[in-house]
């Protein structure tokens, strides 16, 4: 098996006004390169936190997240936020756009960095085109966030995720805002693209319906994972 993501015994807990959270508690996955894997498990279970952890977003208190064989949390914080920039795409419930930049430049911000492959700013522009077109938004470029429908924010945040070409894209609950008939379209956009485009693909979801568009199910519960 070609392994993308390896997570190996993470632990992990916050301290709450004095009490603390045991929150994972030796959390193990594998994640082959080009497969759809949903994790899946009650609310609180810690299926964000550990999203987050392997994306590189929060450090685990034990254990090690294995990215194309290198520990993720062994690297320096500019590492790992330049492999982060590289390689993972991140689609969140509440979007995260920013309200002050039009559709394009949303969707082009990843580019900005300078650490994807485009190698200018009109490569970017043009990519970033590209991408709206692909989610259905072309028409909709010189508008703001505001603008648009739930729905429609949700592929400007999925063209955001695909911009930099990254290896993996992490969705948590990607429809977890939007009505049924909605939701399902956002993720027609989801599988539909990254199977296209060869992206592996983890996803953070209580909703089976959801789960069951993937190639395999992790069940989180008591801190742990199963299949």
């Amino acid at each position: 098996m070609n392994l993308l993501i390896q997570a190996k015994g993470v632990h992990k807990s916050y301290t709450i006004r004095g009490a603390v959270l045991h929150v994972l508690k030796g959390a193990s996955l594998d994640v082959a390169r080009g497969e759809a894997v949903a994790i899946v498990g009650p609310s609180g279970a810690g299926k964000s936190t550990l999203l987050h952890i392997l994306g590189g977003l929060d450090q685990p208190d034990q254990g090690a997240i294995l990215f194309n064989g290198q520990d993720l949390y062994a690297m320096s914080g500019r590492s790992r936020s330049a492999a982060r920039a590289q390689q993972i795409g991140f689609v969140f419930q509440a979007y995260h756009l920013f309200p002050e930049l039009d559709v394009l430049e949303n969707a082009a911000l990843p580019a900005m960095t300078g650490l994807g492959p485009a190698r200018s700013y009109s490569e970017a522009y043009k990519h970033a085109r590209t991408l709206l077109a692909a989610v259905g938004l072309a028409d909709r470029i010189a508008h703001r966030p505001m603008e648009l429908s739930g729905g429609e924010q949700q592929r400007l945040a999925l063209a955001r995720a695909l911009m930099n070409d990254p290896e993996v894209i992490l969705a948590d609950e990607p429809t977890g805002n939007l009505d049924e008939a909605t939701g399902g379209q956002v993720l027609n956009y989801v599988f539909g693209l990254t199977k296209e485009r060869g992206h592996t693909l983890l996803v953070v979801t209580h909703n089976e319906a959801v789960a069951n568009r993937c190639d395999r199910i992790l069940r989180l519960a008591d801190g742990t994972v199963a299949d």
